[in-house]
């Protein structure tokens, strides 16, 4: 083995320090340059309603919010989102910010094995806090990105179309 054979050896054992703010707590976390955020919130943070689904950001199930924006946690390196702030599933459902959404899901049968409900929830939520009474095209649309096996989206489409108009109503979902 050759001196620069060495290096790249010493290289790939190499951590990063990743300072974040997630779910409104400040914190740290050491990792590989390439490990992806959405394996440091599952392994390092223990954030496991971020899933790993396809991992070619096709799916929607890593979703997550990056300073006030849904991303897809698949695709991006830790180190990227260093500095940043992230909600995860359990931070907006732990803050009641889609409390109306979850409970709406859940009344409307609109998850079945829960893979991929929180990156629709995260799409949902983002889509409300856009556009306050989108149409049903408008719904589909924002979900487009979200791959679900189960539940054939109509339910779904129906549960953020309900919580829409009673957010616009002022009341809860109906």
């Amino acid at each position: 083995m050759n001196h620069s054979d060495e290096t790249l050896l010493d290289d790939a054992d190499e951590t990063v320090r990743v300072r974040l703010v997630v779910n409104g707590r400040k914190v740290a976390c050491e990792v590989a340059p390439r490990e992806t955020l959405v394996d440091c919130l599952r392994n390092s943070l223990e954030l496991t309603g971020t899933h790993a689904g396809c991992e070619m950001g096709a799916c929607g199930a890593c979703l997550v919010q990056l300073d006030g924006r849904a991303v897809h946690s698949c695709l991006m390196f830790a180190v990227q989102a260093d500095g940043a702030a992230i909600n995860t599933i359990e931070g907006l459902s732990d803050s009641g910010l889609i409390a109306d959404l979850q409970a709406e899901f859940h009344r409307r049968n609109a998850l079945q094995c829960g893979f991929c409900t929180p990156g629709m929830l995260i799409n949902a939520h983002e889509l409300l806090s856009q556009v306050a009474q989108p149409s049903r095209d408008e719904i589909r649309d924002a979900l487009s990105g979200n791959y679900c096996r189960c539940t054939g989206y109509e339910a779904i489409v129906d549960a953020i179309d309900a919580v829409a108009k009673a957010r616009s109503a002022g009341g809860g979902a109906t």
